[in-house]
This record gives C-alpha cells, sequence and structure tokens, in this order.
C-alpha cells in the first residue's frame, strides 16, 4: 500500500447531512479496496482565492490514508462525476507504509493535534493577561 493525503472542496450550499455523506462514503471506498483510513479533518468553510463554478465559498476536507494505488483512480473518478465536489488535490506521500508505519502516523497526527489544543489555551490565556494589562496600563 502507499500512503496518500486527499484534499477536496465541497460547494457550501451541500448542506451538513451532504458533507458528512460524502466523507463517509469516500472512507468506504477506501476501506473497501483494503485500505486504512488514517485521520480525516474537516477544515471547515473557506474562502476561495478565485470564483469556482460561481462559488466564492467551499466547505474543505483532508483525508490522509493508506491505499492500493487502483482507489486513487475510484476516488477521482468519483470526484469528477460528482456536481458537488468543485476541487480535490491528491498527493502521494510515500510509496510504501506497513501497519506499523500507519500506527506511527496516526500518533505523529494525534501528538500534533494536542500541541496546537494545547497551543490555542495558552495563547488564549495570554491574550486575556495581555488585555488585563493594557486595562492596568489605562487605570494608572
Amino acid at each position: 500500500m502507499r500512503h496518500y493525503e486527499i484534499t477536496w472542496i465541497i460547494r457550501p450550499s451541500a448542506g451538513e447531512a451532504q458533507f458528512t455523506e460524502i466523507i463517509d462514503r469516500t472512507a468506504a471506498i477506501v476501506t473497501n479496496d483494503g485500505g486504512t483510513v488514517i485521520d480525516t479533518s474537516r477544515w471547515g468553510f473557506k474562502k476561495l482565492a478565485y470564483d469556482i463554478k460561481k462559488e466564492s465559498q467551499g466547505y474543505y476536507v483532508c483525508m490522509n490514508f493508506a491505499a492500493p494505488g487502483a482507489t486513487i483512480k475510484e476516488l477521482e473518478r468519483i470526484f469528477r462525476i460528482d456536481d458537488r465536489i468543485l476541487r480535490y488535490l491528491t498527493i502521494k506521500l510515500a510509496d510504501a507504509i506497513d501497519a506499523a508505519g500507519i500506527e506511527k502516523v496516526k500518533e505523529q497526527i494525534a501528538a500534533l493535534a494536542a500541541a496546537q489544543a494545547a497551543a490555542a489555551t495558552e495563547g488564549d490565556e495570554g491574550s486575556r493577561v495581555a488585555a488585563i494589562e493594557d486595562d492596568a496600563e489605562e487605570l494608572s
């Protein structure tokens, strides 16, 4: 199996139920072909750099997975057919990955998510302290 990452943009008018349906269908294609979904990240709504099919916003999803090469052809075929998909991009991260490699990548992703959560919490605290200090300076 190879290690891939695929990112796609869904029309914002599709709705939450269809976002979930597209993500579940994509994961099912990967697992039915003998692959493994490592991580699925919903990036949410983002403004597009330019209009695509008369849309100025899109719902971004990124999936990290391991699968045979034939799976990519099927995923891209489905994405080309589906009118709800504005754009997609598939990147091959590694030529070969085994079960131990998959677990290692899952651990790395979990550690990164924990570090980002800690930084976000710390950043919120820091901004509150700065705001209090600014208020104290204005009062004196």
